[in-house]
């Protein structure tokens, strides 16, 4: 199914059309909600990966800030590639967020419209009352990401204005001076990854929510 999936989603981005992907999905059994709990779990991987690499790259720059000697250039190489991994990292947990909004626009609209096709009023409300609560749960989880994603930003903008200085300051001195900018570093970090701790944890709520099991 994995591989059908990135096969269909190379298609879905040649023809540039969303619907077209969801409907070749469906014939093949594999359902907008099934897409949706699959991109959250993806979204709460990625989100798992960025915490891992901030602490990562809180642990080069600590070395770095506790210099007593050595290679400067292999230390500033390290620290270069924490961040770029980092950045990688926040991309890919904006991009996991926007598919997740992609698909939610498409299974909610759907939904909406079906409401229309009951002669079972007694369903038919039924149904709505747990698309509301469905939609209430995605919201609440959707606001929750998008402020991890907020709390990134500091976290990222440190690492990467030490590593621009360090890229043209690499000595003793210049280290020194980054000890101030530093000492915030932590205590970012540490906010960003309670953030999507909480987000991560309104995905699972939200999963059960629309995948019951």
């Amino acid at each position: 199914m994995r591989q059908l999936l990135i096969c269909l989603s190379l298609i879905t981005v040649l023809t540039g059309c969303q619907s077209a992907y969801y409907s070749a999905m469906e014939k093949v059994g594999y359902h907008k909600r099934e897409i949706m709990v699959d991109r959250v779990e993806d979204a709460q991987t990625a989100q798992k990966r960025a915490q891992k690499e901030f602490q990562s790259a809180y642990q080069q720059l600590k070395k770095l800030t506790n210099y007593h000697g050595g290679d400067l250039e292999e230390m500033y190489d390290h620290i270069h590639s924490e961040y770029e991994k980092s950045s990688d990292a926040v991309e890919n947990v904006q991009s996991r967020r926007a598919a997740i909004e992609d698909v939610a626009d498409a299974l909610f609209r759907e939904w909406h419209q079906e409401l229309s096709e009951y002669t079972d009023q007694t369903l038919r409300q039924k149904s709505e009352i747990q698309l509301k609560a469905t939609r209430k749960s995605y919201r609440t989880m959707l606001t929750a990401m998008k402020r991890a994603e907020r709390k990134m930003v500091p976290v990222l903008n440190t690492l990467r204005d030490n590593t621009l200085y360090l890229k043209h300051n690499l000595n003793a001195s210049a280290i020194t001076s980054l000890k101030s900018e530093f000492s915030d570093l932590q205590d970012d970090i540490q906010r960003a990854i309670n953030q999507m701790n909480i987000a991560i944890d309104e995905s699972d709520k939200f999963i059960k929510e629309i995948d019951p099991k």
